[in-house]
């Protein structure tokens, strides 16, 4: 059985036309739209196209939304895409025939051009670089929200997800972590109906938080270890330095050796608990 799931925050104007022509293209599937606190008709909208909605009390976000849709759908396979109007119901069955081919989670991969604005579309670029490097495989667009997944293997990692719009980048991650297998199918994403929920300021920092947050659900080791060789370094060049100039060995020189041990020992902490986080039956 195959679930579809839309978190929505205020998007009936968009909803008046996606949810039919959803319905259309999958008669059978279960459509649940999971209404993150709307102030406007999206209740009604859903409830004229014969879908499936779960209200949220007041806004708790999309990753939020996500865990919630995830938690009630009966289908063994998941789709999530935005329900703002970018995703078109047409690629719905492009993820599923990849899908079909053996992969665990199968992402709709947005060109150049379905990015929102030129500074999403750098930082998205330079996600996709770094988690490349991390995992050692191409990741095509590491925050594109609409994927097919299958259920029992995403519900792995709910307690991983965030409330935020960061839920793309942490279960990709915990996927390439746990050797599931993921594909990219390259898709053109729409403008979005109405108004962005993105804040450039408030959200612009929380995504230079993924950077490190790619890292540390991967492979924290990958992002110490090269820290703690650069302290390493800084400390032998102040050292020698030192030696040829005053021949002696300063404090700074101590102090950024100590950083440099004490670095890597968290690292290796780090990796220990990311080793427990993705146990099976944690």
């Amino acid at each position: 059985m195959l679930s579809i799931i839309l978190p929505a925050k205020n998007e009936s104007a968009a909803l008046r036309e996606l949810l039919p022509l959803l319905r259309a293209a999958h008669s059978e599937a279960e459509i649940i739209v999971v209404n993150d606190g709307s102030i406007d008709e999206t209740v009604e909208v859903c409830a004229r196209n014969r879908v499936k909605v779960l209200t949220q009390p007041y806004s708790m976000g999309n990753g939020a939304a996500i865990k919630r849709g995830t938690r009630e759908a009966l289908g063994d396979v998941l789709v999530f895409m935005d329900a703002d109007g970018q995703h078109e119901p047409a690629h719905v069955a492009l993820l599923l025939a990849k899908l079909d081919e053996g992969y665990d989670m199968v992402v709709g991969a947005r060109s150049w051009s379905g990015q929102a604005g030129v500074g999403r579309g750098v930082a998205n670029t330079v996600y996709n670089w770094l988690a490349s490097q991390m995992t050692g495989f191409k990741i095509a667009d590491l925050t594109s929200g609409f994927r097919a997944v299958r259920a029992g293997k995403f519900r792995e990692f709910l307690h991983l997800l965030p409330n935020g719009f960061s839920y793309p980048t942490t279960s990709t991650m915990a996927f390439f972590r746990s050797a599931y297998a993921v594909a990219y199918v390259p898709i053109k994403a729409a403008r979005r109906v109405g108004k962005s929920h993105i804040r450039p300021l408030r959200d612009g920092i929380r995504f230079l938080l993924i950077i490190f947050k790619i890292a540390t659900l991967y492979s924290p080791l990958k992002l110490f270890a090269p820290a703690s060789i650069a302290f390493f370094l800084l400390g032998f060049g102040h050292y020698m330095y030192t030696f040829f100039t005053a021949h002696r060995l300063t404090n700074m020189s101590v102090l950024l050796f100590s950083a440099a041990v004490i670095v890597f020992l968290i690292g290796l902490i780090s990796e220990q608990i990311t080793a427990l986080t993705y146990r099976r039956g944690s």
